[in-house]
C-alpha cells in the first residue's frame, strides 16, 4: 500500500482535467442516451477498433446480470456500459494506474460520486426498490437468459447487460433514468469492483441459494477463462468478498466512494491480466479450419477446403518460410488425384528439382492436422534429415505438432506416446526400420497414418536397400490403414514397385527450368538430341585463348567452360575422386584473373574466418587459396562443420564454384546454372544412367535461372559408351534382400519371429511372397526356390543360437514348426546388430566383464568401435607404436586383454617378421579405438587428423559410426541381464561420442543444425541452455553471433522451441501417467467384473 500510495501522491494535483461533472451527466437528455441507431453502433465500432490497435486484448468473461443488483448500482434499461478513454495509459504504465483521477480530495471524481450517491439514496422510492427488487430480479425467469459481458478491449472496458424489453416493463415502478454512463471513467483495473459490489448487495438483500451457487462458481469460471499465471488476483478478490459477507453491518454503511477507493488502492498493487485476443482469434480460426478440413476428408468430398484440406494458415506459412505462393500445375493435379483422396498408396516420379517434396509435405500435414495421426518420413542421409528437421520445425511450432529426429544415435525407442499433439518422425533408412519395429512391438503401428519415402530407387542399392524393403514390407503386412508414398527422380521398373507397394503411379516430365544437355569432345561441344542419328548434334566450338602452359594444366578446357558462367552464376564440377576435386579447384584458381578476387571480397573473407573458428584456428591449405576466388571443393573429406559453412556460402552466392564428388548429387540440394562432369566415371567405375541423371538434375535453379546446362567431358575412347549412356533407359531396381545375407533375409526372419509377425515356416513364406523380393523372385532366383532359401535361412539362425524350434501338436511336418527367439536373438534384433558380428560382440562383451578397465574410457571405446570399419582400416605402424607407448600401464593392459601385445606392435613398426598369428580385425579395431580415445580427450579433429595422418572427414565419419554403434550395443545389452553393468556406462559414452565436445556445449548441440563451432559462439554469447535458445529473438542472435544468417537464426530458434516442447510434453505425460489410476487396480477390476 505504501508503494501504491506513493504513486498516487505523485499524481496529486498534476493538472486539472476538463471533465463534465456527474450532475451534468445525469442532467443529459434521456432520449439522447436511449438512442441506439446504426450510426451510434458504427461510431462505437470505430472507437473500439482504434483502441484495440493500441492495446492488448482480454477474453470476455460472462456472468449473470441479476447478481450485480445493488442499492448503489442503478440499472439503465438493461445496458450498463463502462468505458475507459484510450488516452489513459492504465495497462502500460504503473505511473498511470489511476488514469485521470487527481486525488481523493473533495473536488475529485470520487467526491462527486459520493455526493451523487447521497442524493440518490435520499429518494424514498429508490431506497425501497434498491433493496426489494434486488432479490426480485434474481428470481426473474426471463433473466436466466441475460448475460453480463465484461470485455476489456485495450483501454476500453464494456459491461453489457442484455435484458429483454418485456422484462423491464414488469418493473415500471423502478423508473431509473438512463443518463447512465455514471462510471464512464473507471479504469479497466476496477472491473473486479463489481464482484465486491455484488457481495455487498448479497448481504443487504439476503442472497438466495442460487446466488450462493453463483458465488462459489464464479472464481472457477474466471479461472477457466484466464491463464494460470493470472489466477491469483480473482482468488484474492474471493477472499475479500468473504470478509465483506461476514461484516454485513459495516458494508451497509459503506459508501460507493469507499468501495471505489478501497478497490482502486487494492488493484494498484495487483497486475491487470493482459491477454492477446488477436492470438486467441487466430488459434480459434485455425482450430475451426482444421475441424472443417477433417470433416471434409472424412466425407471424401470434392471440396478440399482452403488449401488442399488444410487451414489457410498453412498456405501463409509456405509464403512466409519458403516463399512459395503458388503450386505447379502437376503438383495440383497430383494432390487432387482420386487415388490420393482415397488414401491409396502412391509412387510418383519427376525429374530432379521438379518440386516432389512439397507434395509430400502437404500430404504429411493433412495426416498430422486433419486425420490426427503420426507420420514417418524416411530420407537417405543424416545431412538431409537435419536439413528437413530445420525446415519443418517452424511449421510444427505454428501448427501444433512435433518434429522428431531419428538419425545417427538420436531417437527414442519406442517413441513417446503423445497425449494430444501428433509427431512427424524424420529418419534415416536404418533408424526408420528400428522405429517401425518398436511400433509393431508395442502394438502402435496403426498410429502411423502415413509413411513417406524419398529416393525410393534406393530400395535397389545394397544393404540400405534391403533395410528399406524390410521396413515397407512390415508396414504393409501389419497395418492396413497406413498409407505409403514413395517418390524418386530415377525409377524405371515401376510395375514391380507398384505390385510390391500395391500403389498407384503418377509421373510427369515437368521441370521448372529447361535443361539442355551437352557433350564435349576435344574443343567441340555437341548438344544431346534424341532425334539425331547418333544422338547428338554440333553446337559450337570453344573460343578461349589458351597459353601453352595452360593447355598442359587444363587439357579438358575446364577453365574456358567455367569462366563462361562464374562469378555471375553458379557452377558445379563433378570429379571422379576426392583428390581430383582438390586438384581441379587449385588448377582453376591458378588460371583465373585477379578480377575474381574482388567479387564479394568481404564476404569471402568472412567465410575463411568462419572456417577457422569452427576448426580451432585451422584452415585447409587448398581452401585458403581457392575461397578468395569464390571456389571450393566439396567431398566427404571435409568435416560436417566445414561442409555446412561452404554450402551456406554457395547458396548465398558468396562461392560460385564447387568441385565435388557424386555424393553431392544425392545429398543436400545445391543447384547451379551449369553442371560439368569432369569424366564419365565415379572412381574407376563407368557412370550409370541413374547417377548421370542425378548429377545433371542439379542444373537450373527454379526462380533464378531461365535455363540449366549440363556438359559431359569425354575422351574419344569413351564416345560409344557415352552415347549409350545418354540414350538408354534408367537402370532397373532389384531387391537385395537375399544378396545381403546377414543384413537382409536373416535379419528379417529374426525380427519377424521376435515381433511375432510370423512364427512358423508357412507364415514366413507367405510374408516373403509379399516382399519386393517375392515380386521379383522369378527374375532373381535361378538355382533355388524361395521356399528353399527360407528353409536355409531359418536353419542357419537356429544353428547360430538366435532361434529355437518347437513342433506343434507333435507334428513332424516341417512347415508346421513354430519358432521362438532366444535371448541372444532378441538382443541382436533389438540392437540392430549385423548378424555376422552378433556372436563376436557377445564374446567381446563377456570377456570384457572379466577385467573391465574403468580408469579411462579406452576399454569401453574398444567395445563400441564398429566391426565393419575395422576391416577397412590400414594402420600406420609407427604411429600405432608411438600412441601405444603414450598409454598408461592400465590402458596398455586393455591391449593385452584383447590380445594385442606391445611386442607385436613393435615388430610391425620395425618391419620384423611375425611368427605368432594375431587376428587382424582385433589389431585394426584397437587402432581405431586409439583414434577415438584421443579424439574424446582432445575434442579437436584437426589435431587428431595430424597425429594419425588421416583425413579429418574420415575421422569424423568414424566418430559418427562409433556413436551409432554404441547406441546399438546399448540396446543389445539392455536385453541381456548379464550385461547390466554396461547399461549406465554405454549411455554416457554414446552421448560423448555423439557430440564429442566439452560438457557445457552438449545442451546446445542437441538442437538440430547447431554444430560445435556454432555452439561455442552461442555459449560465449550467453546462450548456455536449450531454454535460452528457445526464447531467443532471431534478430538479436543475428547481431550477437558473427556470420549468422537470418534464415539460420530462425531455424535454430524454431528447432530449440520444438525440442523444448517435446521435453515438456514428455514430462507432462510422465506426471499424468504417475497420477493415473492403474487399469488393474483391485477395486476397479472387481467393480467392472460385477457390471459384466
Amino acid at each position: 500500500m505504501d508503494e501504491g500510495g506513493s504513486r498516487i501522491r505523485r499524481r496529486v494535483s498534476v493538472r486539472k482535467r476538463n471533465r463534465p461533472s456527474l450532475e451534468s451527466v445525469f442532467a443529459a437528455s434521456p432520449a439522447t442516451e436511449l438512442k441506439h441507431s446504426d450510426e451510434e453502433k458504427d461510431d462505437d465500432e470505430m472507437v473500439a477498433g482504434s483502441r484495440r490497435r493500441k492495446t492488448v486484448d482480454v477474453q470476455p468473461v460472462e456472468v449473470q446480470p441479476h447478481h450485480l443488483s445493488d442499492s448503489r448500482v442503478p440499472r439503465f434499461n438493461g445496458r450498463l456500459r463502462i468505458r475507459i478513454p484510450a488516452s489513459l495509459g492504465i495497462i502500460d504504465s504503473e505511473e498511470d494506474m489511476f488514469g485521470d483521477y487527481d486525488s481523493f480530495a473533495e473536488n475529485s471524481f470520487l467526491a462527486q460520486v459520493d455526493d451523487l450517491e447521497q442524493k440518490y439514496l435520499q429518494l424514498p422510492e429508490h431506497r425501497n426498490h434498491a433493496t426489494d427488487h434486488a432479490n426480485e430480479d434474481l428470481c426473474s425467469e426471463s433473466d436466466k437468459h441475460n448475460t453480463l459481458n465484461v470485455t476489456v478491449v485495450g483501454d476500453c472496458t464494456e459491461l453489457n447487460i442484455g435484458d429483454h424489453t418485456k422484462n423491464q416493463s414488469r418493473h415500471e415502478d423502478v423508473s431509473i433514468e438512463p443518463e447512465a454512463d455514471i462510471l464512464y471513467d473507471v479504469p479497466s483495473s476496477q472491473v473486479l469492483f463489481f464482484e465486491n459490489l455484488h457481495n455487498s448487495s448479497s448481504d443487504l438483500g439476503g442472497p438466495s441459494t442460487e446466488e450462493k451457487d453463483w458465488n462459489s462458481s464464479f472464481p472457477k469460471t474466471v479461472n477457466e477463462e484466464l491463464p494460470v499465471n493470472s489466477r491469483e488476483q480473482p482468488q484474492q478478490t474471493v477472499e475479500s468478498s468473504s470478509k465483506i459477507r461476514t461484516s454485513s453491518d459495516a458494508n451497509r454503511g459503506k459508501s460507493l466512494k469507499d468501495h471505489l477507493k478501497s478497490t482502486m488502492t487494492g488493484n494498484a498493487k495487483a497486475q491487470t491480466p493482459i491477454f492477446s485476443r488477436t492470438k486467441q482469434l487466430k488459434e480459434t480460426l485455425l482450430s475451426e479450419e482444421i475441424n472443417v478440413a477433417k470433416k471434409t476428408i472424412e466425407s471424401s468430398s470434392d471440396d478440399l477446403g482452403p488449401f488442399y484440406s488444410l487451414p489457410s494458415k498453412v498456405r501463409d506459412l509456405y509464403v512466409q518460410f519458403k516463399g512459395i505462393e503458388k503450386l505447379y500445375e502437376w503438383q495440383h493435379t497430383c494432390l487432387t488425384l482420386k487415388s490420393v483422396q482415397e488414401r491409396k498408396n502412391l509412387i510418383y516420379s519427376l525429374p530432379t528439382s521438379g518440386g516432389k517434396t512439397l507434395v509430400a509435405e502437404i500430404l504429411m500435414l493433412q495426416e498430422l492436422l486433419c486425420r490426427r495421426r503420426d507420420v514417418l518420413m524416411i530420407l537417405p542421409y543424416v545431412a538431409i534429415v537435419q536439413e528437413k528437421i530445420s525446415g519443418l520445425s517452424s511449421f510444427g511450432i505454428e501448427l501444433g505438432f512435433f518434429v522428431e529426429e531419428y538419425a545417427g544415435s538420436k531417437g527414442k525407442f519406442p517413441p513417446i506416446k503423445r497425449r494430444e499433439k501428433k509427431s512427424l518422425y524424420i529418419a534415416t533408412i536404418e533408424k526408420g526400420h528400428s522405429l517401425v519395429n518398436s511400433l509393431i512391438e508395442t502394438g502402435r503401428i496403426s498410429s502411423l497414418g502415413l509413411v513417406v519415402v524419398d529416393e525410393l530407387h534406393m530400395i535397389g542399392e545394397g544393404t540400405r536397400g534391403a533395410i528399406l524393403e524390410m521396413t515397407l514390407a512390415k508396414i504393409l503386412y501389419t497395418s492396413k490403414t497406413t498409407q505409403i508414398i514413395g517418390m524418386s527422380a530415377t525409377l524405371n521398373n515401376v510395375e514391380d514397385l507398384q505390385k510390391f507397394l500395391q500403389a498407384e503411379y503418377y509421373t510427369s516430365q515437368f521441370r521448372p527450368v529447361e535443361l539442355k544437355e551437352y557433350l564435349k569432345i576435344n574443343d567441340t561441344i555437341y548438344e544431346v538430341d534424341s532425334r539425331a542419328e547418333n544422338g547428338m548434334t554440333f553446337s559450337r566450338l570453344l573460343n578461349y585463348k589458351y597459353s601453352d602452359t595452360l593447355k598442359k594444366m587444363d587439357p579438358d578446357h575446364l577453365v574456358a567452360l567455367v569462366t563462361e558462367v562464374i562469378p555471375s552464376y553458379s557452377c558445379l564440377v563433378f570429379c571422379p575422386t576426392k583428390k581430383n576435386c582438390e586438384n581441379v579447384a587449385e588448377m582453376i584458381c591458378k588460371s583465373l584473373s585477379k578480377e575474381y578476387l574482388k567479387h564479394k571480397e568481404k564476404e569471402k573473407q568472412e567465410v575463411i574466418q568462419n572456417l577457422k573458428n569452427v576448426s580451432g584456428g585451422n584452415l585447409c591449405r587448398v581452401l585458403r587459396h581457392t575461397i578468395p576466388f569464390g571456389v571450393a571443393y566439396h567431398h566427404s573429406g571435409l568435416t560436417s562443420d566445414e561442409r555446412k559453412l561452404l554450402e551456406e556460402a554457395y547458396s548465398t552466392g558468396v562461392l560460385c564454384l564447387f568441385t565435388c564428388t557424386s555424393t553431392l548429387a544425392a545429398g543436400v540440394n545445391l543447384p547451379a546454372r551449369r553442371v560439368i562432369l569432369r569424366a564419365p566415371y565415379v572412381a574407376k567405375e563407368f557412370l550409370k544412367r541413374n547417377q548421370y541423371k542425378q548429377m545433371i538434375g542439379r542444373a537450373g535453379r527454379a526462380g533464378i535461372d531461365s535455363v540449366g546446362e549440363s556438359i559431359l567431358i569425354l575422351q574419344e575412347k569413351d564416345k560409344q559408351q557415352v552415347l549409350q549412356l545418354i540414350s538408354k533407359p534408367l537402370e532397373n531396381c532389384y531387391s537385395h534382400l537375399v544378396q545381403e545375407f546377414t543384413k537382409g533375409i536373416q535379419t528379417l526372419f529374426l525380427s519377424l519371429i521376435g515381433l511375432k509377425i510370423a512364427t512358423n515356416l508357412d507364415d514366413i513364406y507367405r510374408f516373403m511372397s509379399g516382399t519386393f523380393f517375392g515380386v521379383q523372385q522369378k527374375v532373381l532366383l535361378k538355382e533355388k526356390s524361395l521356399w528353399e532359401i527360407t528353409m536355409e535361412s531359418l536353419r542357419y539362425l537356429t544353428e547360430k543360437g538366435l532361434l529355437q524350434k518347437d513342433t506343434m501338436c507333435g507334428s513332424k511336418e516341417e512347415f508346421q514348426n513354430n519358432f521362438h527367439i532366444t535371448k541372444l536373438g532378441r538382443a541382436s534384433f533389438k540392437g540392430t546388430i549385423d548378424l555376422a558380428y552378433c556372436d563376436i560382440l557377445y564374446r567381446d562383451l563377456k570377456k570384457g566383464l572379466e577385467g573391465l578397465m574403468l580408469e579411462s574410457l579406452l576399454h569401453l571405446i574398444y567395445l563400441t568401435t564398429p566391426y565393419d570399419m575395422a576391416s577397412q582400416c590400414d594402420p600406420d605402424w609407427m604411429i600405432y607404436f608411438r600412441q601405444f607407448n603414450q598409454l598408461s600401464p592400465a590402458e596398455q593392459n586393455v591391449a593385452a586383454l584383447v590380445g594385442v601385445s606391445e611386442n607385436f606392435i613393435g615388430k610391425k613398426a620395425s618391419g620384423q617378421a611375425i611368427r605368432k598369428k594375431v587376428d587382424k580385425n582385433i589389431v585394426n579395431r584397437l587402432y581405431l579405438s586409439f583414434i577415438l580415445y584421443t579424439l574424446l580427450k582432445e575434442t579437436n579433429i584437426w589435431s587428431v587428423s595430424e597425429k594419425f595422418n588421416m583425413p579429418r572427414g574420415y575421422i569424423q565419419s568414424l566418430l559418427s559410426a562409433a556413436a551409432a554403434f554404441s547406441s546399438c550395443v546399448l540396446h543389445f545389452c539392455e536385453e541381456l541381464e548379464e550385461f547390466w553393468v554396461y547399461r549406465a556406462l554405454l549411455g554416457e559414452l554414446t552421448k560423448k561420442l555423439t557430440y564429442c565436445v566439452k560438457a557445457e556445449l552438449i545442451p546446445l548441440m542437441e538442437v538440430t543444425g547447431v554444430l560445435e563451432g556454432r555452439a561455442r559462439q552461442l555459449y560465449n554469447a550467453g546462450y548456455k541452455s536449450l531454454t535460452h535458445l528457445a526464447n531467443a529473438n532471431p534478430e538479436v542472435l543475428i547481431r550477437t553471433i558473427d556470420h549468422l544468417s537470418r534464415r539460420q537464426a530462425k531455424q535454430i530458434v524454431s528447432s530449440a522451441k520444438m525440442l523444448l516442447h517435446e521435453k515438456a510434453e514428455a514430462l507432462q505425460e510422465e506426471v499424468e501417467e504417475l497420477l493415473r489410476l492403474p487399469s488393474d487396480f483391485p477395486g476397479l477390476v472387481a467393480s467392472s467384473t460385477e457390471k459384466a
